[in-house]
Order: C-alpha cells, then structure tokens, then sequence
C-alpha cells in the first residue's frame, strides 16, 4: 500500500462511477473463462449503496476497493469484494478482508461467510490460506459456487 493506510468508509452514490469501474477492471478478465459476466457485475451499486451494504477503501483520496457486505442471522456474508488494478499486489485485499471481519465483530456475529465462482478458480486456493474453509457446492443464480466459512 502507499506510505498512507487506507480509508475505510460507507460508499456514498458519488462513488458509483468509481466502483462500478473497480468491479469492470477486476471481474472482466473472468468473462472469457466463464462465457459469462460474473455475478459482482451484474449487481445493482446504487441500490447497494443506498440500503448501506457497500464500503469502500480510499487511498491517496481515490476509491480504490470495494467490499459488499450483507448481514445474515448467523454470520456475515461477505458479498464482494474488489481492488482496482491499481492497488493489486499492495495489501489493500487483505485490509478489506480484515475490516469484514471486523464489521462482522462489531455486529456480534462470530463468522464470515463468502463464496466465488467454481472457475475463479485462484479464489479456491485464496480463501483456505486465509483461514477459510469450504462448506458447500450450490448451482445458484446461473453460477456454480463454492461456499466458505472462517469463525472469527
């Protein structure tokens, strides 16, 4: 990351332009592996935004990452999360996932929930290393997914 750490902060609609970029550079690489648009794409930002599901991440003043956040009676299922081309490689996804789990604490839930493409398949090999373990396999909303699980 720069010398500065990031900003964590609720997205506000003028951020839309900005995230909905971040979420095109980050998911339209799997377009061709999937013969499809990843489902991030296909969501509805301003919506999210609006009902305070999405956070963001600002470094040096620009929004660059997003994290879809959405409250469940047992844990938190962290929706989506995205770094923009930018930020890759300089620790900003691990920060994201830090401050999920930290939501996911302050709102007295003990475990974070997520899940990805069957074919993302870097995703597969990711979230075990972070303590992520999977709990299921679904056909769901025209995707298979792979479901994971880490208390926290």
């Amino acid at each position: 990351m720069t010398s500065r750490p990031p900003l964590f902060r609720r997205a506000r609609p003028s951020d839309l332009d900005q995230i909905e970029a971040i979420i095109e550079a980050a998911y339209s690489p799997y377009i061709p592996r999937m013969g499809q648009k990843p489902g991030p794409m296909l969501d509805d930002y301003a919506a999210l935004t609006a009902a305070e599901r999405v956070h963001v991440a600002e470094l040096d003043g620009a929004v660059a990452g997003v994290l879809v956040l959405q409250p469940q009676a047992d844990a938190m299922l962290l929706d989506n999360i995205a770094v923009s081309p930018q930020a890759q490689g300089k620790g900003l996804g691990r920060a994201l996932m830090d401050f999920a789990e930290a939501k996911a604490h302050a709102a007295g839930l003990n475990r974070i929930r997520l899940y990805t493409n069957l074919l993302m398949t870097e995703n597969l090999v990711l979230y075990p290393r972070l303590g992520y373990r999977e709990t299921g396999r679904v056909h769901e909303n025209g995707f298979d997914r792979v479901y994971f699980e880490k208390p926290i």
